[in-house]
């Protein structure tokens, strides 16, 4: 009696038709799970920023449905994978390896924290994952990114000209710049005092701990420079610290501050005598446009922040860059090729929101996305080009609008 040899070339024929017989039994759905295009959401959930995190996972949110109840993109459906890098850059690391690792995200967005972006850029563009960003430290763009990055947040270089252009403007001729250790710290004092130097003002600067309980040490160091103007230049949690700290000094000079850090959580959060008259200054959504109406109506808020509007038009653009992309296999590399396209085509049709965009663009037609937080026109290196700044007073315990400019 002869032993059995089963050929290989059959043993390969069966295994291939048990595979297929398996795969014909998956649910359609199942089958439509692997053609899906995954973006993921690297936001501030919890940590320093966390009160700006869930509204903006929200608006991020509701773009992809809208997007998925019309179709998608090329019939693809979009999944959303929202992490929280809790306002820290090694937290941030790990989840943007999950997204692009285990989620094989094509883009990355919403990094708010400039320590947080530039931690995670490098990942970004090493894996060619496309990375939109709120965060406004000079240097992030200038990092051999190859493309693979834009921000909508202007960088410091304009929001400290914008600071001591205001404090100027109130008179100030002593200015103290105090700031924990940040990306954007030095080139915010840098531009503070360039504008300051030019009208004849002089200034000074301290770097602090921003883990400690208290400031008067640093205060008194202040003091002694006798400013009549103190830019604060910290996050919310050392912000209201330190402000509580200068109101016990006495100070009565001019308080400014990023409107990041005096929202109006800390507002409520503090006596109202420690806050009263502080001046924030903040990069202006595009208040009475179509995109923040939609903004606030899919977020669920009167007036959406800068950031969630921001997100906003970030996961627009990377949907239509994607769709511009047309046949090409959605990536990274995809988004950088086609998202100036669609943001800033001299003859597209002007569009705020993405099922919009897509129509058009499936019509063979050239779009324009102006968004909820302006223009949305950037660089070769990605930074945005143009953008109005709000200044808000803090007036009986509400932000009260000065103006837009």
């Amino acid at each position: 009696m002869s032993d059995f040899v089963l050929d290989p070339s059959r043993r390969l024929f069966l295994r291939g038709s048990a595979f297929a017989a398996v795969v014909s039994l998956l649910p359609e759905a199942t089958l439509a799970q692997s053609q899906t295009i995954r973006l993921g959401a690297l936001v501030p959930l919890t940590g320093a920023g966390g009160s700006y995190g869930p509204p903006m996972a929200k608006a991020a949110k509701a773009v992809v449905d809208e997007v998925n109840a019309v179709g998608g993109i090329h019939g693809r459906k979009l999944d959303l994978i929202v992490e929280d890098d809790q306002t820290s850059p090694e937290a941030a690391v790990r989840a943007a390896r999950k997204l692009i690792d285990v989620d094989k995200v094509v883009a990355i967005m919403g990094t708010w924290a400039s320590a947080v972006t530039t931690a995670v850029a490098p990942l970004c563009w090493e894996s060619k994952t496309f990375l939109t960003t709120t965060s406004g430290a000079d240097s992030i763009t200038l990092l051999p990114h190859q493309g693979y990055l834009i921000r909508t947040q202007p960088n410091t270089v304009l929001q400290g000209r914008k600071f001591g252009e205001y404090a100027i403007e109130r008179g100030a001729k002593r200015i103290f710049f105090i700031s924990p250790q940040t990306p954007f710290a030095k080139s915010q004092f840098d531009n503070i005092t360039a504008v300051a130097q030019k009208a004849g003002a002089e200034t000074a600067s301290l770097i602090y701990d921003d883990k400690k309980p208290s400031y008067r040490t640093e205060v008194d160091e202040v003091l002694r420079f006798k400013p009549d103007a103190i830019i604060f230049g910290g996050y919310m949690p050392d912000t209201s610290i330190m402000l509580k700290d200068v109101f016990r000094a006495g100070f009565a000079g001019l308080k400014i501050a990023f409107g990041y850090s005096v929202n109006q959580k800390l507002i409520d959060g503090v006596p109202a005598e420690v806050v009263e008259s502080i001046v924030t200054i903040s990069p202006s959504p595009a208040e009475g446009s179509d995109a923040y109406a939609r903004v606030a109506r899919i977020a669920g808020v009167t007036n959406p922040d800068p950031y969630t509007a921001q997100i906003y038009d970030q996961i627009n653009l990377v949907i239509l860059a994607l769709a511009a992309a047309g046949a090409t296999e959605p990536s990274g590399t995809a988004i950088r090729d086609n998202v100036r396209k669609v943001s800033q085509s001299t003859d597209g049709t002007k569009i705020s929101n993405a099922p919009d965009g897509l129509r058009l663009l499936a019509d063979g037609r050239s779009v324009d996305y102006d968004g909820a937080s302006g223009p949305c026109e950037f660089t070769d290196i990605g930074d945005i080009l143009d953008c109005k700044f709000r200044y808000d007073e803090v007036k009986a315990g509400k932000l009260v609008l000065l103006k837009i400019a």
